[in-house]
């Protein structure tokens, strides 16, 4: 199962396409291809984890027409990325009022921003970002630069690492 939007405007023509990219007993994948009519190109590839009542990771029971599209792909859940070395600098990281919703919920755009503000770069790159923890909004942040990574921290709890490089 796909679904393809194509969007059109007096500056240019976009193409939006998503579909399951793979299965797990507690996730699924989900695929986005974004391009644009003057070349430029973003793919996105995410895992969702199923939560139950209590927001705990349970068991998928039916995936429905997803499992006919994801076929034999698989989707892991397995962290990838390193934790941020001890004596890795670090800087404050501030939430602003913009970061949070109505209901006191961290935007997740913060990791994005963390990395932007902390590995700038230019050119076609490839992103990973590993959540590995919600952010709250009484954390009290800061970034860890290290190799080609960045974490995002409360205290000595890592909230996320991001690893950015050319493609």
């Amino acid at each position: 199962m796909w679904t393809c939007w194509s969007l059109s405007s007096a500056t240019g023509e976009l193409e939006l396409t998503t579909w399951c990219s793979g299965v797990a007993a507690i996730a699924a994948g989900r695929r986005w291809s974004l391009t644009g009519d003057r070349g430029g190109r973003i793919e996105v590839d995410s895992v969702w984890i199923h939560l139950d009542a209590d927001q705990r990771p349970a068991r998928i029971e039916d995936f429905g027409v997803y499992a006919e599209a994801a076929g034999d792909r698989h989707v892991s859940t397995k962290l990838a990325l390193p934790d941020p070395p001890p004596d890795a600098a670090r800087t404050p990281w501030p939430l602003r009022a913009t970061d949070v919703d109505l209901h006191g919920h961290v935007n997740n755009a913060v990791h994005w921003q963390a990395v932007e503000q902390a590995l700038p770069a230019a050119g076609q790159l490839r992103a990973e970002l590993d959540y590995r923890q919600p952010v709250e909004i009484d954390d009290a942040l800061a970034l860890a630069v290290f190799d080609d990574c960045v974490a995002l921290l409360d205290g000595e709890v890592v909230k996320a690492v991001a690893r950015v490089g050319a493609i």
